[in-house]
């Protein structure tokens, strides 16, 4: 007979009366294993914490969301954004899958380079390229989406001294009716600053726009706002034909769209709340098919979706270090792994699992990381079995932002993997050493010595 798992006795309020719509919780309920690999060898053999990257979910989200655009649109181009996870390897199988890059900084640029893109298959957005950065893309024929007045007269001066003639798109913000809006970035289009911009670089003849580009906001719960900028967008689209007879060759959507993550704060789950592709590809589709664009010239629709992507395709591996009492009565749990690798736990209520099977008794337990930081909190409130010490756990969606915005802040980053679509483990990002955070140092002679 096979020896049960000890679990220390708990004493638990009973709530009187039935479970509400949605049943009683299931929150804890085991994953043992990744894509058919076990979760306690890949810790065993890669240590703990440990990023898990899924190939074969990431390919199957990239031709889901093909899908329902190319079925509903003619003409349908993804770009991978690399802010959202810049892992060369991820970003290589996003590429082999037919995305393109999107970038936001010269180094994102050139990792898209070293990646082996086409520098035409480069979009360039973002508030901050420098003069080289603008140089370097007109001559790659990148393109380059203008964000202010500055980098376009910019632009216009570079152009003059180059052989190639920039290729350009100009983002625009605008008014979607979801607060607060986006105008941060980009040309307004309600106030007409957009069509000013349009009209000095149709003017100025030194520069070949293309396009139009927007980003209405993150994690957007409504595909409704992305037809009603896909309209307004089509509508410049329309006037510029109509004033300088310039066929506009792309619509850039940008990204934003939702994953299957909980917002802090919802009271619905975000696999309930969350639109899926086939929303925001309806949503946008049929308000270009609806324009008054000629339907013999229908635009290339450029898509930057980014965290809908990769995010189911990431899991975070654990272990619990330690259980205390709070002075308020309430159990914590001391993880191995804290919000300076998991940035998301700021946004997101994670979903955190045990690794092996537990009896149905649970706990309502606040999860806390090891920094020496009061706001080092996994999780406010979570409904978990009795964990201790050396048990593991299984947090997921955790594959966009967390391995581009994490931080080397009082422990060394993990190890990164890779399970490839035959089950292969591949490592690719090694863990970090003393040696890794040292090496861009230097100490002056007279602080060498320490008496």
């Amino acid at each position: 007979m096979k020896k049960l798992n000890f679990e220390r006795p708990i004493i638990k309020k009973l709530n009187v009366g039935i479970s509400n719509k949605f049943g009683l919780k299931t929150e804890f309920e085991p994953i043992t294993h990744i894509d058919d690999i076990s979760v306690k060898d890949l810790i065993k053999d890669y240590g703990s914490p440990l990023f898990v990257i899924s190939e074969n979910t990431i390919r199957n989200t990239v031709q889901e969301a093909k899908r329902a655009f190319e079925t509903r649109y003619p003409k349908v181009q993804f770009a991978w954004s690399y802010k959202t996870n810049y892992l060369n390897a991820v970003c290589n199988v996003f590429h082999q899958e037919g995305s393109w890059a999107e970038v936001v900084s010269r180094f994102e640029y050139d990792k898209a380079l070293e990646n082996g893109m086409e520098g035409s298959k480069i979009i360039f957005n973002g508030p901050d390229k420098s003069e080289d950065d603008l140089i370097t893309a007109t001559n790659n024929g990148s393109l380059i989406h203008i964000d202010h007045f500055d980098e376009l007269y910019t632009l216009i001066e570079i152009a003059a001294n180059t052989e190639k003639k920039p290729k350009v798109a100009i983002r625009v913000n605008m008014d979607t009716g979801v607060y607060p809006t986006w105008d941060r970035f980009g040309f307004n289009y309600e106030n007409g600053e957009a069509w000013e911009a349009i009209n000095r670089i149709m003017l100025s003849k030194k520069l070949d726009m293309v396009g139009l580009h927007t980003h209405i906001g993150t994690f957007m719960l409504t595909a409704s706002a992305y037809e009603i900028a896909a309209t307004k967008l089509a509508d410049l689209a329309h006037n510029i034909k109509r004033k300088y007879g310039k066929t506009i060759s792309y619509i850039d959507m940008g990204g934003g769209f939702a994953s299957a993550n909980t917002l802090k704060g919802s009271y619905l789950m975000g696999s309930d709340t969350s639109p899926s592709f086939d929303d925001y590809a309806e949503a946008i589709s049929h308000a270009l098919i609806s324009s008054q664009l000629d339907p013999e010239e229908m635009p290339l629709l450029i898509l930057e979706t980014g965290r809908a992507l990769i995010d189911d395709a990431g899991s975070l591996l654990g272990t619990v270090i330690a259980n205390k009492k709070l002075s308020d009565g309430r159990r914590s749990t001391i993880m191995n792994f804290g919000v300076n690798i998991l940035f998301t736990a700021f946004w997101y209520e994670h979903q955190i699992n045990p690794t092996k099977e537990f009896s149905q008794h649970s706990e309502t337990t606040t999860l806390y990381g090891p920094l020496c930081m009061n706001i080092d909190q996994i999780r406010d409130s979570i409904s978990l079995p009795p964990l201790k010490r050396g048990d593991n756990v299984v947090v997921s969606r955790i594959g966009a932002y967390n391995m581009t915005q994490w931080m080397q802040f009082i422990t060394l980053r993990p190890k990164v993997v890779l399970i490839d679509i035959k089950g292969h483990v591949h490592v690719i990002r090694n863990n970090e050493t003393n040696k890794n955070v040292t090496m861009l140092e230097t100490v002056p002679n007279h602080l060498k010595k320490i008496k």
